[in-house]
């Protein structure tokens, strides 16, 4: 059990905090006071995880670092900085399980959104014009899923139930896969891309897929595809992405994340025919405070008695690789 954990957090406090304090030495800190506060911290639960606190706030003298960091969130690109990555005392666990099906969901819904473009009969709606006219199948469209974790592994299984392909894009080819069928390496993505209807983005931000949809990608793509992206919107070129929408080549974008979060109102995404804006909420759902709360207590747990922790993060990669992994 950590003597003195901290928890970040901004605006109400995370629930079950009487529980967590009568666990710990518990101390919160917004993102202002979290200097202060950090050093001599031997946990931190980071329940504001897309901020540049924590590296900012970082000690620079490693005794004073904590030695665990629990992200409630599935992504942690905010905590791969070289003073956590380099040190190999310091362990980073993450709420890896709680977002996939929300985000599974969430994907089925933006997918059937733009075949049957909904943001168009909501404007002849608001307009009160009747409009028939007609709209795409999704059946036997064909989506490649780029990210093949938790999350792009539920978004496969629910398309594939809709009647969708399914491919997967990730490091590594393989074949025969129980989620994906196949999945694409970097030597076979330019042909996925050309025959994908659909390209869902769900991988985590790394030094690897920054920038990973670029004009090149955009370009391999299938005329009239459309792209989603509930990853991260660092994975995107987003001028790039702008300029392919602008000249039709692609048919349209559900984005749920971008490269400045909130979206710039001045950026044209906002209102751009065929594109889906909506502020990074793929993942919220009614309980998922707890459940990430859940996740965080039972690791708080396993540390108090020594027991290999969930979700630990491989810190060079950026994303959860084995499990269990000694804590």
């Amino acid at each position: 059990m950590p003597d003195r954990l901290v928890v970040l957090y901004r605006g109400n406090l995370p629930p079950a905090t009487g529980l967590i304090e009568r666990l710990a030495d518990t101390v919160y800190a917004t993102e202002e006071e979290l200097p202060l506060l950090l050093p001599g911290a031997d946990a931190l639960l980071a329940w504001v995880t897309i901020t540049p606190a924590v590296r900012e706030s970082w000690p620079d003298d490693p005794q004073k670092a904590p030695r665990w960091v629990h992200a409630a969130a599935a992504g942690v690109d905010s905590f791969l900085f070289p003073a956590l990555v380099d040190d190999p005392g310091v362990t980073l666990t993450n709420a890896r399980g709680v977002y996939d099906r929300a985000a599974a969901e969430y994907v089925l819904g933006l997918i059937l959104a733009l075949a049957k473009d909904f943001p168009g009969t909501w404007e002849h709606q608001r307009r009160r014009e009747w409009r028939p006219r007609p709209s795409d199948t999704i059946t036997e469209r064909t989506v490649l899923v780029w990210g093949t974790g938790p999350v792009g592994r539920a978004i496969a299984g629910l398309l594939r139930a809709a009647g969708m392909r399914v491919r997967g894009a990730g490091r590594s080819a393989r074949t025969e896969h129980p989620d994906f069928t196949t999945v694409h390496g970097p030597a076979t993505l330019a042909s996925a891309l050309a025959e994908a209807d659909y390209v869902v983005l769900a991988a985590p931000l790394t030094k690897d897929t920054r920038g990973m949809v670029d004009a090149s990608v955009l370009a391999a793509m299938k005329p009239g595809a459309r792209l989603i992206n509930v990853g991260r919107g660092a994975l995107v070129d987003e001028k790039a992405l702008i300029g392919h929408l602008a000249d039709g080549r692609l048919a349209g974008a559900a984005l749920d994340v971008f490269n400045q979060e909130p979206l710039p109102v001045q950026s044209p995404l906002w209102d751009m025919p065929g594109v889906i804006v909506s502020p990074h909420t793929a993942g919220e759902t009614t309980g998922e405070r707890e459940a990430l709360i859940e996740v965080f207590l039972d690791n708080l747990t396993r540390h108090s008695e020594g027991r290999p922790l969930r979700n630990v993060v491989d810190k060079r990669r950026g994303y959860v690789v084995d499990e269990p992994h000694p804590g």
